[in-house]
This record gives structure tokens, C-alpha cells and sequence, in this order.
């Protein structure tokens, strides 16, 4: 990567790398020569010094990408099946580079490299299926009253800023870029600044397998200075966010400007519903990781769990006796299960909301501090933890956390649970476990959440449409609706008399 030449899976104490934007095909320091530290949360050390970028860094970006899209003989205008094969070549570059990626991403974000390994193939597989869809955006021929000929043809909008979050950095960003790129668009990509290192590294890739220079540029920075810039910026037609609701807000204000298009993926307080002739036991197996996994830290964690009151008891006790199997340790032991947030600023968010919960009324049952072992005082570690005798008034059951921290809430009837199930101001994700199949088909119907499983915390699939109802966000990613956010419909009628 552009760190000096030095390996991202180097030993914690060696001295921080120092990583470059990408613009233009480019290695570049931004404008005002400004940087910031990137930490690794597992130890509490400056792991890499990356550029601030600024308005100006944006304004490069967009007249590279802008420079690549007008390209005559440039990407926009390639044959799809070609930008399809230069994907498919970024895709098998990122299974090549499989291992440096997940060493980056789990130093970077505290990550237990098992899940880092997942995620940076999950992203290898992102950039295969929009490699596959690039030749299959096309339009439709439509019966018209008059005599005549109408058809449709989908194109790219132009330059696109992608805006994505620390909690998965590489994947989320190929949820972006590979269907941006397979419309033909030339993006921008503004990584968090807690956790940039991967995302300059696919820059790099990018260059590698082919895509021109330009059409992949990465600007680091706070989102107040460089996601600030790109919102508002008039040269960009179109933005996705994933982040939290506060921030989607504020970006919509800034893209109003020029009436950008607008995606959002934005939070969510998503609920696992137990009913009584649920498999408990295979619930209390499961769903820990629904909540637990990347330390809490993910829009679709299962953060509250309803139980029918008549196996609220045994659920609870079950649950707790998995949640305390649960590994907390070193990203990089290959047993560790649950790694460290992304910073002390994070953990202390989520102690506090700890603390708010005691304050309501709620027992914890499971956690609610650090771990004691000394090994791991340095990082930004918590002890994954369950909430008992909660409702759903209180405020670690409405406000999303972001951590690791359940709350349980008991109901009594169906109508009640849905009621519970749909009284946040988000609507993201959600599990329903019922053996009666009818009756999980009417709460799927009823819960107002845009993905949905059954007996299952697995509701993410690349061939799916992805995103929420409500203030979870505007639009969806993934499968071939992603490649609606990326593309205008333009409406040709020929007059044939």
C-alpha cells in the first residue's frame, strides 16, 4: 500500500506508517499538508499517520473523476462487459491480497481476524457479482399511445461520492464502489477516519486490475472537513452514506444544493422476536453473534430481544450461559470472538449507556465492564452484556448504542410483540423465531424493517436488496437494486409516421 512501502501486518510496535489519499491514479498528501493519527484499539498505539483532506483534496477528486467520466475513450464509455472484467480482476486482486487485507482491517478496527478474513472475501464476492451485472443494466421498449417508437436507456449519473463507515470498512465500501463502478460512474470514496488504511489500499488495487486512473479516488479526512466537502459539492450528482441518522440528516441538508441523488443507510435499533414455540436452544446458539459480533458495533445488531413472557425465564438463562462463552480477546488469536470497539471515546459511549440502563431499572445479567484480564487494559474492550427487566421506554432500548449490549423486554401476544417490535423511529433489521410458519409470515409482514429472517439472524446477501424503513435510510444496496442508486432513466420516443 502507499505507506512507505511498510507491510500492514507488521508487529504493533513498529513506528506508525504514513498513508497517502489517491487522486487521479496518484499518491498524494493533502492540500494543506495536515495528517491524523490511526489507531489500533486493541493496544491503544498510532498504527499509521493519514492526510486530512480537505475542500480542496475534494475539489482534486472531482475534477480527476470528472476528467476519467467525460473520457471519451474512458470508463463511462467502455463496453460493459469490459468494465465487468476489469471488476472481476479487482475481485480476484482482493482474494490474492486476502490475508494482508484482513491483518489491515483487524489491526485497524479492533476486528478478531476470522471475521476480518469473512469480510475482506465477502467484498472479493461484492466486486465478482457487479462484475457479472455490468452487461445487465439496460432499459425497456414501451407502448405508447402514440404512433411511435419509446424506449428507456439507464445511464451512469456522472461523479458519485461515496461516504463509508469504521465498523466495516472494506465491505461497506464494495457495497459502494462495485455497483457505482459497473453503472460506469467515477467516484470519490471518503473512508472513516478512524479506519482509512483499507479503503487506500483497494485504490491501489484498483489501479492494478485495470480501471483507469480517476476513476477510484480516495479522500481521508473528518467528515466534517472532506464528507463535508463531498456532500456539498456541485460537481458530484450523487451520494451514499452509511453512518449514523445525525449525520445522514446533515448530509441531505448539504445535497440539496444541486439536488444531488441521495442514498442512506443509517441506524437502527432492530429487534429479535422469541415467541414461545421457538427452538430456544438454537436461539440462545445463534443470536449472541447477532448482537455481539463486531463488538455491537453494526445497524443490524439484534439489540433487543422480545420474549413471550412464558419462556422469558429460560430464555434469559439460556442466553446468558452463551453470552458467557462468548471469546473477548486479541483480534489477532484466532479464537478471539469479540475484539475491542473501535476507540476508548466508543467504549466510554457505550459504559455510559450502561450506566443509564442501571439508572432506568434494568439488571444486568451478563457483563457491563471490561474484561479483567490484564493483557487487555490497554484496549478499548467491554465485556459483551445483557439487560434483564427492560421495557421499551427506557433509553437502552430506544437509542442505538452501538456496542455490545442487549436488552430483553417481555411481551404476551403477538399484537403486543409487533407493537414493541415497531414502536423505534427505525426500521433496519429484525429476526422473528416461531415454529408456526404462518405466524412468523404475518409478523414479517407486520414488522416494518426492510430485511427480514426467520429462525435466522442471517438477513445480508449480496443477491438481495439491502436498507431500512423510516430513519434507517432512503434506497438499496446490494443485488440489482443497487444499481438503480447509480444510474438515471432517460425516455426516448422516436416518431415512426
Amino acid at each position: 500500500m502507499t505507506t512507505e512501502q511498510r507491510t500492514p501486518d507488521a508487529s504493533a510496535s513498529d513506528a506508525p506508517v504514513t498513508a497517502r489519499m489517491m487522486i487521479g491514479g496518484e499518491s498524494v498528501e493533502a492540500a494543506e499538508g495536515k495528517t491524523f493519527d490511526v489507531v489500533n484499539p486493541a493496544i491503544g498505539q498510532v498504527m499509521a499517520t493519514a492526510p486530512l483532506g480537505g475542500r480542496a483534496d475534494v475539489d482534486r477528486a472531482v475534477a480527476a473523476a470528472r476528467a476519467a467520466f467525460d473520457d471519451r475513450k474512458g470508463w463511462a464509455n467502455w463496453a460493459a462487459g469490459k468494465r465487468g472484467r476489469s471488476l472481476a480482476k479487482l475481485a480476484d486482486l482482493i482474494k490474492k491480497n486476502s490475508e494482508e487485507l484482513a491483518q489491515l482491517e483487524s489491526r485497524n478496527v479492533g476486528k478478531p481476524i476470522g471475521g476480518a478474513r469473512g469480510e475482506v472475501i465477502g467484498a472479493s464476492l461484492v466486486f465478482d457479482y457487479y462484475a457479472g451485472a455490468a452487461n445487465k443494466v439496460y432499459g425497456q421498449t414501451i407502448p405508447v399511445s402514440k404512433p411511435g417508437l419509446d424506449l428507456t436507456l439507464r445511464e451512469p449519473i456522472g461523479v458519485v461520492g461515496l461516504i463509508v463507515p469504521w465498523n466495516f470498512p472494506l465491505l461497506m465500501a464494495s457495497w459502494k464502489v462495485a455497483p457505482a463502478l459497473a453503472a460506469g460512474n467515477t467516484a470519490i470514496l471518503k473512508p472513516a477516519s478512524y479506519t482509512p488504511l483499507t479503503a487506500i489500499r483497494l485504490g491501489e488495487l484498483a489501479l492494478e486490475a485495470g480501471i483507469p486512473a480517476g476513476v477510484l479516488n480516495i479522500v481521508t479526512g473528518p467528515g466534517g472537513t472532506a464528507g463535508a466537502s463531498i456532500a456539498a459539492h456541485p460537481g458530484i450528482g450523487k451520494i451514499a452514506f452509511t453512518g449514523e441518522t445525525t449525520t445522514g440528516q446533515e448530509i441531505m441538508r448539504l445535497a440539496s444544493g444541486n439536488v444531488k441523488k441521495i442514498s442512506l443507510e443509517l441506524g437502527g435499533k432492530s429487534p429479535n422476536i422469541v415467541f414461545a414455540d421457538a427452538d430456544l436452544a438454537k436461539f440462545a446458539r445463534e443470536s449472541p453473534y447477532s448482537v455481539f459480533d463486531n463488538c455491537g458495533q453494526d445497524c443490524c445488531a439484534r439489540s433487543r430481544i422480545l420474549v413471550e413472557r412464558s419462556v422469558h425465564d429460560e430464555l434469559v438463562e439460556l442466553f446468558a450461559a452463551a453470552t458467557r462463552k462468548v471469546k473477548v480477546g486479541d483480534p489477532l488469536d484466532e479464537t478471539t470472538e469479540v475484539g475491542p470497539l473501535v476507540s476508548v471515546k466508543q467504549r466510554d459511549r457505550v459504559k455510559d449507556y450502561i450506566e443509564i440502563g442501571l439508572g432506568e431499572g434494568a439488571t444486568i445479567v451478563v457483563g457491563g465492564a471490561a474484561p479483567d484480564d490484564p493483557a487487555l487494559a490497554g484496549g478499548a474492550y467491554l465485556m459483551p452484556t445483557v439487560f434483564d427487566g427492560a421495557t421499551n421506554e427506557m433509553r437502552i432500548a430506544r437509542e442505538e448504542i452501538f456496542g455490545p449490549v442487549v436488552s430483553v423486554i417481555p411481551f404476551d401476544t403477538e399484537e403486543e410483540a409487533l407493537r414493541l417490535a415497531n414502536a423505534t423511529p427505525y426500521g433496519l433489521s429484525g429476526s422473528i423465531w416461531s415454529r408456526d410458519i404462518g405466524k412468523a409470515l404475518r409478523a414479517a409482514k407486520s414488522l416494518q424493517a426492510g430485511v427480514i429472517s426467520v429462525n435466522s439472524n442471517s438477513s445480508v446477501h449480496t443477491e438481495a436488496p439491502f436498507g431500512g424503513y423510516k430513519m434507517s435510510g432512503i434506497g438499496r444496496e446490494l443485488g440489482m437494486s443497487a444499481l438503480d442508486l447509480y444510474t438515471e432513466t432517460k425516455n426516448v420516443f422516436i416518431d415512426l409516421t
